[in-house]
This record gives structure tokens, sequence and C-alpha cells, in this order.
């Protein structure tokens, strides 16, 4: 396929590239020797899964305890915390999966992966919430959905949180 220029469309010119960089003024960088790669490992935040779900999960009893505590309706605790057990097992059983990918061959394999555990996922959430009535007798949704929701959001604290960690931990260096 080529252009209107006659190049080829969608190959990489590395010879337009260089003059790219030459007009951007972009300095050239030598290789990081071992010691700064070292340090700079220790500055990037690595990102754990596990930490995620175990930040839900607390989250999601705390809802579940608040809900319960607060009307002083068990039913709400327990509503609650089946829409906080409805992310977390999902959450669980895609992490599993992602960190079985880790290892895979070829990047595309391992991406093929990450979409069939987060299509699993989905499926395993709209399964556990369609079976939410029958599972938890006198079911308050309104108390369901708030433990379905704060827990999915705690994601970000958690995130936030193993991030601003390793940070702290980084600058001690």
């Amino acid at each position: 396929m080529h252009d209107a220029s006659g190049s080829q469309a969608g190959k990489f010119n590395a010879k337009a590239f260089d003059d790219l960089a030459d007009e951007l003024e972009i300095p050239e960088r030598a290789p990081l020797t071992a010691a700064e790669a070292a340090v700079l490992r220790r500055q990037i935040a690595g990102f754990s899964p596990w930490h995620v779900i175990v930040v839900q999960g607390v989250v999601g009893v705390l809802v579940a305890a608040v809900a319960w505590l607060a009307f002083k309706q068990p039913m709400w605790g327990w509503s609650a915390a089946y829409g906080a057990l409805a992310v977390i097992l999902p959450a669980l059983l895609f992490a599993r999966g992602l960190v079985r990918q880790q290892n895979a061959a070829a990047a595309a394999a391992a991406l093929a992966g990450m979409f069939v555990w987060e299509m699993v996922k989905i499926l395993l959430t709209i399964a556990m919430l369609f079976a939410a009535p029958r599972v938890v007798t006198e079911l308050n949704w309104l108390a369901l959905l708030a433990g379905f929701v704060v827990t999915m959001k705690a994601s970000w604290l958690a995130m936030l949180w193993q991030h601003r960690r390793k940070s702290s931990i980084a600058e001690s260096f």
C-alpha cells in the first residue's frame, strides 16, 4: 500500500524519525548503567492486583457493617456484603488469570488472555447480580448497589495508596 508521495504507508522510516528528532532538538541518551537501572526500577511503582483486591475486601466489609449498623437492618448489611462480593470474586478470578498470563511466550497471547479473563469477570459479575434475589433473602437493592459501587471504586483508592507508598519508599533511597 502506497500513499500519495509513493512511500509505503505504515512502514517505519528511520531517517524521517532522526530528522524529526534533530528538528525537535531531542538529545541522544546513552544506555543506562546497571546502577542507574536499579535506581529507576526502585522509583517505578509496581502494581499488584492482589493489593487492590485486599483493599476492596476491606472496603466491602466496612460498607456492609455501616449498612447493618446505621440502619439497624441486618439484611441491609447482607445485601451490601453481597454487592461487594459481586465485585471481589470476579476480580479474584481475573487477577489469577492475569498472573497466569504474565509468563506467556507471545505478547499477543497474553493480550488475548487478558481479554478472555475480562469477559469471564464481566459474565460472572452479571450472573451474581442476577442471582442476588435468590441468594439473599429480603434483598435490599439500594444496599446491594451501594456495596457494589463503593467496593468497585475502592480500586482507585488502592492504586493511589499503593503508588504513594512506593513513591515514598523510593524517595528514601
